[in-house]
């Protein structure tokens, strides 16, 4: 049944001349005429929303009107709301109340004032320190109700009668999408973390330009996370790749949040124990923590300048505790060697005496019965060495080009000669038993089935030969190929005249690590430390 009654229909065709209608042609017309002004309507609260009102006015119901390619109505112009009002003695019957506008008036109204024309014009915002009284700028009672206390200002006077305002706290607002990525993302990191999905949402972090309001949520998930669950090493782990993705953001501004995410990476390096399980290779998540801390501090180091100060501290005073466990020593070398070599000289080898005189007992079968206690030790002493190794390489790098001997160089000695072999050849037990307890160390034992390499062992027949070509003897030449060159301990003497450190720095390493230096030596060097 229609809302348009018949008799509204029958009207309407009396109206317009239309007076032998059938009475049953009226309920179809109602119900046509019913669709064609719902059709209508739905148009026109179209054309309402997108116009962002909620008011329906004329100007929409002619906007569809004109997209039904119907006649629009003329009369009804105006924009605001059309007012009704009920006529009396009927119930259900409106109209709209006009006022007669006599033409007399309407000619003889004032014109109004003509628009302004666009334009950019200056004017003094302040003038040292006082704003003009001009009509651009605010007037002084504006300003007044601009430093009256607003809703998140609290006005409080302490004893002495002098007032403070406290800022209250403001409401963090984060769209519903941001709320969604920040909680996959954390779910993931909890419980999917050797998934592909998570290897996918640290390319996001690691590249995503509108994440930036997410960082102290972010912050705060790994500071609580870490405190937590010390002894999940899955997670620990997965807490710091999302750190290292948050660092390699180009767009995110991550300086204001790194006190508190350094405690967090810091806890990760020296910890004394890292997961709950024999199988947890807590040492790997050492080694990559030590890297994230050097790339903290190589990144913002020049924005805080006691940023790397206060690493290094914490982590000497890790280093230098006895009562620390070894575990804990080994992610403080790590991390002192990742902040460079310089570190290392300056900090690390100035100790490594009195430490190793510490951490030998921890290395030997007789002293030490724990076989694990004995592989973290000989763990401990490897980081030292590469440490070592590697402070000593960046030395030996930065001393000017050095002579190098040809491939096989012929000795002439007591009328024999004698040539030069690789390092294949095992050095003799009677050689092993005149060397240091570390450098013995490093050549026979073989903790946890990986013994350390005996690397640079030396024919003592050619040993013997050579005992005078050491740097203590005299800088004479000798005739090689026809050649003359200088002797090694001249070139030695010419090329640190200017860096005795570095002269003293090979024979201590020598003296504590034996053969096992040899790696870390530039190959064009080697020959003449051989």
């Amino acid at each position: 049944m229609s809302i348009v009654p018949k008799e509204t229909i029958e009207v309407i065709a009396q109206s317009i001349g239309i007076t032998n209608l059938s009475p049953d042609v009226l309920p179809a017309l109602a119900a046509d005429v019913e669709y064609r002004i719902r059709e209508i309507m739905q148009e026109a609260i179209k054309c309402m929303r997108h116009s962002r009102r909620t008011t329906l006015t004329t100007d929409d119901v002619d906007s569809a009107l004109g997209l039904r390619n119907v006649e629009p109505i003329y009369g009804f112009a105006s924009g605001d709301p059309l007012r009704f009002k009920r006529a009396a003695g009927h119930k259900d019957l409106f109209y709209i109340e006009e006022k007669d506008v006599e033409f007399k008036e309407v000619i003889e109204a004032p014109l109004p004032k003509a628009p302004l024309d666009t334009a950019v014009v200056t004017h003094w915002l302040a003038i040292e320190g006082v704003q003009p009284a001009i009509p651009e700028n605010p007037p002084p009672e504006a300003l007044q109700m601009l430093s009256l206390p607003s809703d998140n200002r609290k006005t409080e006077v302490k004893e002495d009668g002098v007032p403070v305002d406290i800022k209250l706290p403001i409401k963090h607002v984060l769209s519903r999408e941001l709320q969604l990525y920040f909680e996959k993302i954390t779910e993931l990191t909890v419980s999917r973390s050797e998934s592909g999905l998570f290897k996918a949402a640290l390319s996001s972090l690691a590249t995503d330009s509108g994440i930036h309001p997410l960082v102290p949520y972010f912050t705060f998930f790994v500071a609580d996370e870490v405190s937590r669950n010390l002894n999940n090493y899955s997670l620990l782990f997965a807490l710091m790749r999302l750190v290292w993705s948050l660092l390699r953001n180009p767009h995110i501004h991550i300086e204001p949040y790194l006190h508190q995410l350094m405690p967090s990476v810091m806890t990760c390096l020296v910890a004394k124990r890292l997961g709950n399980k024999l199988s947890d290779n807590h040492w790997v998540l050492r080694n990559f923590t030590a890297n994230l801390v050097a790339s903290i501090c190589k990144r913002f180091g020049h924005v805080y300048h006691n940023l790397q100060p206060r690493v290094t501290k914490t982590l000497l005073h890790a280093f230098l505790d006895p009562s620390k466990a070894l575990p804990q020593h080994y992610g403080a070398i790590q991390g002192l060697a990742s902040l460079g070599p310089n570190v290392v000289r300056m900090l690390v080898l100035p100790n490594l005496e009195p430490y190793l005189q510490l951490l030998e007992p921890e290395m030997q079968l007789e002293k030490q019965k724990n076989e694990m206690k004995r592989h973290e030790a000989w763990l401990v002493y490897g980081a030292l060495m590469r440490a070592a190794g590697l402070c000593m390489s960046d030395r030996l790098k930065m001393l000017p080009s050095l002579p190098s001997p040809p491939p096989r160089t012929v000795w002439k000695s007591n009328a024999k000669v004698v040539t030069t072999v690789s390092n294949k050849r095992k050095a003799s037990m009677d050689n092993m038993t005149n060397q240091p307890p570390l450098k013995k160390l490093a050549t026979d034992c073989s903790m946890g089935g990986t013994t350390p390499p005996n690397i640079g062992a030396v024919d003592p027949n050619l040993q013997s030969s050579t005992n005078n070509n050491m740097p203590g003897s005299s800088g004479r030449k000798e005739i090689l190929g026809g050649q003359r060159l200088l002797k090694t301990p001249a070139a030695l003497d010419h090329a640190w005249k200017d860096d005795a450190d570095a002269r003293r720095l090979i024979p201590l390493l020598h003296k504590h690590f034996g053969d096992s230096m040899v790696p870390f030596f530039p190959s064009p060097e080697a020959s003449l430390f051989l």
